[in-house]
């Protein structure tokens, strides 16, 4: 065979190896059900560890959601390089592995501790669509047995890409190619109501609520369809990095996974409006106080 040949059949086995969509970042519970059977995921519940004592999905393991914090929800900076060594060495987790995150059915918590792994280097990570609560009601297996696993030697990386600080965000503020998305409700963004001693939104920030990532017209939420996430986003060009925040890094966790579905290059900026709203050296905007001159 002449090398031409061979080097068309190796371009023509590595078209046919690759993906002609990339894989949803969602995973279906019908998909985690049939999962159960073969351990083909590791499965990590996000909820509190009473919850998770109580009952949990089949061979999950407990990742608290507050662990992902360096001190709980107090200031909503992300867990430390050192903190989350500890951690997912504990756990038996590496960076390779193909994991499910559940949490109880908001999915804000999932989508948190989604972002974290993120942060860390983790490159296959899915959230379950419908969490724990849904799983439940639906009768899918459920028991209190905690797995056995083994340790992991997981030693920290972390991807800056999906990591936003108050330096970057005020370089975003300044720079064309970059968006910035406040995820808290409006009244948040409008100034009528702060987690900081500052009112208001970062300067250049568009108001894209949580919220209106999920299903509404479902019992149990759900994150929308690619189709409803591409009009919620469809004033947000493609080729523009996307910076996102809300009180604590925690809701806007939630646009980080719809928008990572979609495809954007975007990052979640931990500490968010409590410390950017806290430090007086930092422009922000407030619409209530310009409308109240008028």
């Amino acid at each position: 065979m002449s090398w031409w040949k061979k080097q068309l059949g190796i371009l023509f086995f590595c078209l046919c190896s690759t993906p002609l969509y990339a894989q949803s970042l969602l995973f279906a519970p019908e998909q985690l059900k049939n999962a159960l059977t073969n351990n083909s995921v590791t499965i990590l519940d996000a909820r509190s560890p009473d919850q998770y004592q109580q009952g949990h999905i089949p061979g999950s393991r407990n990742f608290p959601v507050d662990w992902t914090y360096q001190h709980k929800r107090l200031n909503g900076k992300i867990i430390s390089p050192n903190q989350v060594q500890i951690i997912l060495r504990r756990l038996g987790l590496d960076r390779e592995m193909p994991i499910v995150i559940y949490d109880e059915g908001a999915l804000v918590d999932a989508a948190r501790l989604f972002w974290t792994l993120e942060v860390y280097g983790f490159t296959h990570v899915q959230v379950l669509n419908q969490g724990y609560d849904y799983w439940a009601a639906q009768n899918y297996p459920i028991n209190e047995e905690v797995p056995k696993v083994r340790p992991s030697d997981y030693v920290p990386v972390i991807n800056h890409k999906r990591l936003a600080t108050k330096f970057s965000t005020q370089i975003a503020t300044q720079n064309p190619n970059q968006v910035v998305i406040d995820a808290r409700p409006e009244p948040a963004y409008m100034g009528l109501k702060s987690h900081a001693k500052r009112f208001g939104h970062i300067p250049k920030a568009i108001n894209i609520p949580a919220s209106h990532n999920i299903d509404s017209n479902n019992h149990f939420a759900k994150i929308s369809s690619v189709t409803q996430l591409k009009n919620v986003y469809a004033h947000i060009p493609k080729d523009k990095k996307v910076v996102l925040y809300c009180a604590i890094g925690r809701i806007s966790a939630t646009n980080y996974l719809a928008l990572r579905e979609l495809g954007y290059d975007v990052a979640n900026y931990d500490a968010s409006w409590l410390e950017w709203g806290n430090d007086f050296s930092l422009p922000i905007v407030n619409p209530s106080q310009s409308e109240a001159k008028k």
